[in-house]
Parts: C-alpha cells; sequence; structure tokens
C-alpha cells in the first residue's frame, strides 16, 4: 500500500512538472495549439533621443497544431500626440510544414493595409489613397529547439501596391533575412536577441537595406504568460552610405496563451 501511495505522489508531481512547463515564453517558434488564443502586446521607443512611441499587438488563434492565423495592428504617436498613426492593419497565415522532434519550420503567407489614418498635427487622412499601401508577404521560418536554447531563421518576400490587388511591375519589393535566439536560464527567465535584415530593389540607392537588432530578457509569469524588456538598434543605407540609427529604442512586451 505504502508503495502505490508512493507511487501515485510521484506520479501527480511528474504530471505538475509536465504541466508547468511554458507554453508562451517569447520562443521565436512559438505556435499556438489547437483552440488556443494567443496576446502579445509590445510598447516601444523608436530611439531614445526621439519623442515617439509605438503600441503593437499581435493576436492569434491555432485552428490545429500546425495551422494558425495571426492578427497584428500598431497605433504609433509622436511629440506627445502632436502626430498621431493607425499604421498597419495585417493578417496572416502560419503552417507548420516540418515538425520533426526538435527541428520546426512553418510556411508563412500574410496581407497587410498601411497606414489605416495618419494625423501630421494638421489634419487626419483615413485610408487617404496617395498615403495607403498594400503588401503580399510571403516567407518561411524555420529552427531548431533544444531542451535549453532555440536557434531560428527566417526569410521573407513583400511586394507592395498601392491598389490590394495591383500586381504591375511599379509595385515596391523587398526581402528580409533574419536569425533569433533564446537562451533559457532557468524556469523563470529567459534570454532573447536577434538580428534582421531588410533588401529593397527599388529605391534607386545601390545596395539600400537596413539593419536591425535587439537584444531582451523575459520572465514567466507562469505557464501561460511572460513579461519582456529588451533593447534594440540599426543602421541604414538609405542615404546612399550606411548610419546608425539616432541612439537605441526600448520596450516591454506582455505575452499571454488562454
Amino acid at each position: 500500500m505504502k508503495k502505490i501511495a508512493l507511487t501515485s505522489l510521484l506520479a501527480v508531481f511528474a504530471a505538475a512538472g509536465a504541466n508547468a512547463a511554458n507554453v508562451i515564453d517569447g520562443n521565436p517558434l512559438y505556435m499556438p495549439k489547437a483552440g488556443h488564443f494567443y496576446s502579445e502586446t509590445n510598447l516601444f521607443s523608436h530611439s531614445e533621443n526621439a519623442d515617439s512611441w509605438t503600441l503593437a499587438e499581435d493576436f492569434g488563434y491555432g485552428i490545429t497544431d500546425k495551422l494558425a492565423v495571426v492578427a497584428s495592428t500598431d497605433l504609433a504617436e509622436g511629440d506627445g500626440f502632436d502626430t498621431f498613426a493607425w499604421g498597419n492593419l495585417a493578417l496572416e497565415g502560419q503552417y507548420r510544414a516540418l515538425d520533426m522532434g526538435a527541428w520546426k519550420v512553418d510556411a508563412i503567407v500574410g496581407f497587410g493595409v498601411a497606414p489605416i489614418y495618419d494625423y501630421d498635427g494638421n489634419e487626419g487622412h483615413f485610408l487617404e489613397e496617395v498615403q495607403t499601401g498594400y503588401t503580399w508577404t510571403l516567407g518561411a521560418r524555420g529552427g531548431y529547439v533544444a531542451s535549453t536554447w532555440t536557434v531560428a531563421g527566417h526569410v521573407m518576400f513583400e511586394y507592395g501596391n498601392g491598389e490590394a490587388f495591383g500586381w504591375g511591375n511599379e509595385g515596391a519589393h523587398a526581402w528580409k533575412l533574419g536569425v533569433d535566439g533564446q537562451y533559457l536560464i532557468n524556469s523563470d527567465w529567459n534570454l532573447v536577441a536577434g538580428v534582421e535584415y531588410t533588401g529593397r530593389t527599388d529605391d534607386g540607392i545601390e545596395n539600400g537595406g537596413t539593419w536591425e537588432g535587439k537584444l531582451g530578457v523575459n520572465y514567466n509569469i507562469d505557464a501561460t504568460k511572460y513579461l519582456g524588456a529588451y533593447i534594440s538598434g540599426g543602421m541604414a543605407h538609405a542615404t546612399g552610405e550606411w548610419k546608425m540609427a539616432d541612439g537605441f529604442g526600448f520596450g516591454v512586451k506582455f505575452g499571454i496563451d488562454f
């Protein structure tokens, strides 16, 4: 009887330990399970020297364990709300094409509209024909998820136009390459880092593009919630030569799976 009781007690602790594993913690290859929603809310400054902030939201749902949809949007203000923008509204589909042990690969397709609304200090513009653009995205991300670390890469191709279904050559083309990583310090804390290059072929600048990097730390509130803080910085080739961004940006993020 004592052996049975002890075995049952160990089984309870083992089950509790399994259930305590984080389902969302800032991992770059996270995907919600079937029937689960998730939300990641991000408040960040564009740089420490610029009086502007952006509040961004990603809201996703797992249709199956391998298929998810994600809606994204953001609101931005500058100079104490002297300027304001509802900058982006996008919908993305993600399909886990490969889930072989620690190896993961996702196919991604998306469509976005930006800006939705823009206030320049004098007047506002809603879906202004001259300003609003429509962007189609096609790409993939994948990597390796070990017990204490994750490394993931992604490649994205974007096509933008002034019309939602305008497929002419006059549109803008861009591509993105990036690498992200996560290291689990313990069950409560993890470190994240990433770098992304965006190249553009239609801006008339030789080798035009931007580099953006980030470094952050996440705290696991519990198995379904985390809070993160990070710094970011970048450099651009927009003027014909590489220049660092004006200071470092910083932000906080809250994620929840439910």
